[in-house]
């Protein structure tokens, strides 16, 4: 009897240690990478600047460097706990579809066969989001581009980028991501705080039509807001929820809440850290089913190649422009990123 009990006992700690290293995890990550322009004038935008005669002197080797520190960013998120880079990302400040194709063909991101989602938004200075995603991981079946309609004082167009929503399945499970790039906070938050409350509006009317189309649908809204997850736009509008205890359906929960509420940010200005950079989703990817995904963590990502190393902005993202002068660095972002994860029959090794 003693050896029955015995065996009974190592067979299910061997059971439980092995639920508890086999998990599949895939990560979705945003990075807003600062004004990825091509160099060439684009005579239907405000891109002028962004050219070897313009103020900023973007020449072709200013854009390789560009290229190469964002496909570097790009390829080490979530790498330490996934051994590669994310399956998912959402990208804003991309000027064509052009750009975003040399950034998948760098040698930093050219085997893990990076598929595409992207349209022209209307945004003056030509600016767009964009979805990048792993083809061994996700399979689209559906995207569309949203317009965020507004209009200024005067009655006139305010033309700003449109969110893009796109539909597929990673893995076997059906996902819908959303990539956003609000208004910015031109001419003062409060005066430009209607713009990003409409844009929380388009967002929640997306959502909500996702939702009664398919009652369980994983959703995930992500990009630069140019609001902090506490802002009215988040709270007021699309009511998302900083904790993950007590969720109801169709609440929306924010991880960016807490750790905004702990001080970390994405950006800074004026010594002031903001979490403009953020990913929320439904409340169905809170619960912990074993055969399906589920929320794990969220993060900001600062390893220190990216913050500035010396001076009055000592500590803060690494930029390409700094005071009108040229330096070299990434992004006046830091990306954000999450991780998803379920229980595996195997080991996971998350793609290339």
């Amino acid at each position: 009897m003693k050896i029955i009990v015995f065996i009974i006992t190592c067979s299910l700690t061997f059971t439980l240690f092995a639920q508890k290293i086999s998990y599949q995890i895939r990560t979705i990550a945003f990075y807003n990478v600062e004004n990825l322009f091509d160099i060439a004038n684009d005579t239907l935008t405000f891109d002028d600047d962004r050219t070897p005669e313009g103020k900023d002197n973007w020449t072709l080797d200013r854009y390789e460097k560009k290229i190469e520190h964002i496909s570097r960013v790009l390829s080490e998120i979530g790498n330490d706990i996934t051994n590669t880079s994310p399956d998912i990302i959402g990208l804003c400040e991309v000027e064509n579809n052009a750009v975003i194709e040399d950034l998948i063909a760098h040698k930093n991101l050219q085997d893990k066969n990076y598929g595409i989602v992207h349209f022209d938004s209307p945004d003056e200075r030509g600016i767009d989001v964009a979805l990048l995603y792993k083809k061994a991981a996700f399979v689209p079946n559906s995207y569309k581009s949203h317009r965020l309609l507004l209009f200024n004082e005067d009655g006139f167009r305010d033309y700003s980028r449109d969110q893009l929503v796109v539909g597929g399945f990673l893995d076997n499970e059906q996902f819908y991501f959303i990539v956003n790039h609000w208004p910015s906070r031109s001419g003062g938050e409060a005066r430009s705080k209607p713009n990003r409350m409409a844009a929380a509006e388009l967002n929640k009317r997306i959502i909500d039509s996702i939702v009664r189309f398919d009652a369980n649908a994983k959703i995930i809204s992500m990009g630069d807001l140019n609001d902090d997850p506490t802002s009215d736009s988040l709270k007021k509008v699309l009511r998302t929820k900083g904790k993950s205890n007590n969720l109801e359906p169709n609440d929306l929960f924010n991880p960016m809440e807490r750790l905004f509420k702990k001080g970390v940010g994405s950006l800074a200005y004026r010594d002031k850290w903001n979490l403009f950079d953020q990913l929320f989703f439904t409340a169905n990817l809170v619960s912990k089913p074993k055969d399906s995904y589920s929320f794990w963590k969220a993060a900001v990502f600062t390893p220190s190649y990216l913050l500035d190393p010396s001076g009055r902005y000592k500590g803060y993202p690494l930029r390409t422009y700094a005071g009108g002068s040229y330096v070299g660095g990434y992004s006046d972002h830091f990306p954000v990123y999450m991780y998803l994860v379920k229980s595996s029959p195997s080991p996971s090794e998350g793609g290339k």
